[in-house]
């Protein structure tokens, strides 16, 4: 399996790259997942989500917001607005892998957290993260946010959450980079 994270202490900035599912979209600014994790961790999380952008696009922004904020750790959550788009899988793990790219170039590590496809019976899971995560060799972190959006009383619309919501996906990242190594309990 992929080797467990380096601890990420209090104080250290940690990238959140994103679309309006990161931006927070849904609910006031403070209630977003990045300024959730912020608080729970004392890390200074960077939101750096833009709604709308596909994973390529969101990825070709990488490469300066590294050189701006210098983060210790990336988390990076894209591929909604490529599903919603209908955009093939295969466009999705281009872009990623541009991510990818930048961050072994900057060496710094890389958590991805899934994004459900949308189906005709709502958010579904998708094994394309788990595969992608999988040939890239970087961690992938269950966002639960099929589950989330599957539950009326966590989203503001379809495809967003609300404070609720964001409350818990910050938790399953939480949880998630626990698991890795990147955070004591």
């Amino acid at each position: 399996g992929t080797p467990p994270l380096a601890e990420v202490p209090p104080g250290s900035t940690v990238l959140a790259l994103g679309d309006s599912l990161t931006w927070g979209t849904g609910a006031a600014p403070e209630a977003s997942w990045p300024t959730v994790l912020a608080a729970g961790t004392g890390w200074n999380v960077v939101n750096a989500g833009v709604p709308g952008e596909t994973a390529a696009q969101g990825c070709a922004r990488l490469p300066a917001l590294i050189a701006d904020a210098r983060p210790a750790l990336l988390l990076v959550m894209l591929g909604g607005n490529d599903f919603l788009r209908r955009a093939p899988a295969a466009a999705v793990e281009r872009g990623l892998a541009e991510c990818v790219g930048s961050a072994r170039a900057a060496k710094l590590p890389l958590v991805l957290l899934t994004v459900p496809q949308p189906s005709l019976t709502g958010a579904a899971e998708t094994p394309l993260f788990q595969r992608f995560g999988q040939a890239a060799g970087v961690p992938v972190v269950d966002s639960g946010l099929a589950a989330l959006l599957r539950d009326e009383t966590k989203r503001a619309d379809p495809v967003h959450l609300n404070a609720e919501g964001y409350r818990e996906l910050a938790a399953n990242v939480r949880a998630g980079l626990v698991a890795l190594g990147a955070l004591r309990r």
